[in-house]
């Protein structure tokens, strides 16, 4: 029997519990996976396996080396990216509905509304990224930077540190290092991501029993289509980290000189530390995220709606 996946849309929510929740929703989502977004920067900037040789390597000597602090170098920054999450999802929602208008096909308004959404969460992060990328490779591999800190800062003291550095080096323009290569990783990781999703999520919808819960599918089609979103992406993600962390101004000749110093298996750094916090990631947005859909549906609507 052929089942349907509900899409609560824009106009169900209850905006106000929406983005309440969605804010800690957001922020107990990049705790858990910041430790692995430290490590795929480390290992995406590191030449050859100077440092690290994979991602549970890198873990251990981290957590040996700095401690669990290590492992969260760069995060309070990081939580500026709040203010862009919440510019995605409110854009990737506006947007589906425009092209509703234009189009019922579920595909097409992910895929349009899922590039636009990143276009403008892009816009707020790379800033932010830059920032906390220099913070991420400090300590251990502090030699993978330009930028050095000074010993026994707190850590909004090293963040002010690493802006002027930044600012003296290379002017406005070096807290956008990068913007290109950002939209060329985040906006096709976006529009593919959607659309796998609910592909994902029909096709299982179909092959389950009548009484498995819609969330336990979408929970399993999550990381599914971020397993595919992140192989796909990839190598514009390690040429992206390279960019803003050494300071380099052309994507293509950072490209060039990746594939002629470590070939094609280049552009796989940092691969399973992605996936590794994509999955996760993936289950907690798509859990909380179609809970948080629902806990927001408009109070008339809740009795109308089934799962």
């Amino acid at each position: 029997m052929k089942r349907n996946i509900q899409i609560i849309e824009w106009e169900d929510l209850d905006k106000r519990k929406f983005y309440s929740l969605g804010v800690f929703m957001t922020m107990t989502t990049r705790a858990a996976v910041y430790p692995f977004t430290l490590i795929r920067t480390r290992l995406q900037v590191q030449k050859g396996k100077s440092l690290y040789n994979g991602t549970f390597d890198a873990f251990w000597k981290i957590l040996k080396a700095e401690g669990t602090r290590g492992l969260y170098r760069g995060f309070m920054v990081n939580t500026f990216t709040l203010i862009s999450g919440q510019a995605y999802v409110t854009t990737y929602e506006l947007v589906r509905k425009y092209v509703s208008c234009y189009s019922s096909n579920n595909t097409i308004k992910s895929l349009v509304a899922g590039g636009a959404a990143s276009l403008v969460a892009q816009s707020i992060t790379v800033p932010i990224d830059v920032v906390s990328q220099q913070l991420m490779v400090q300590g251990q591999g502090c030699q993978l930077t330009r930028f050095k800190l000074k010993p026994r800062k707190v850590t909004f003291g090293q963040t002010r540190d690493i802006v002027v550095q930044i600012f003296h080096a290379d002017g406005f323009r070096g807290f956008y290092r990068g913007y290109v290569a950002s939209l060329l990783t985040y906006i096709p990781n976006s529009a593919i991501w959607w659309p796998f999703y609910h592909f994902y999520a029909e096709r299982l919808s179909r092959l389950a029993p009548v009484d498995c819960p819609h969330l336990l599918l979408q929970a399993v089609a999550g990381p599914m289509a971020a397993a595919t979103a992140s192989t796909l992406t990839n190598p514009m993600d390690v040429v992206r980290a390279r960019v803003q962390v050494e300071g380099r101004s052309s994507v293509m000749e950072t490209f060039k000189q990746l594939l002629a110093e470590e070939g094609v298996w280049g552009l796989t750094k940092g691969l399973s530390a992605r996936i590794i916090s994509s999955l996760p990631t993936s289950v907690m947005i798509v859990i909380g995220y179609e809970t948080l859909k629902r806990l927001s549906l408009r109070p008339e609507l809740v009795d109308s709606r089934h799962w």
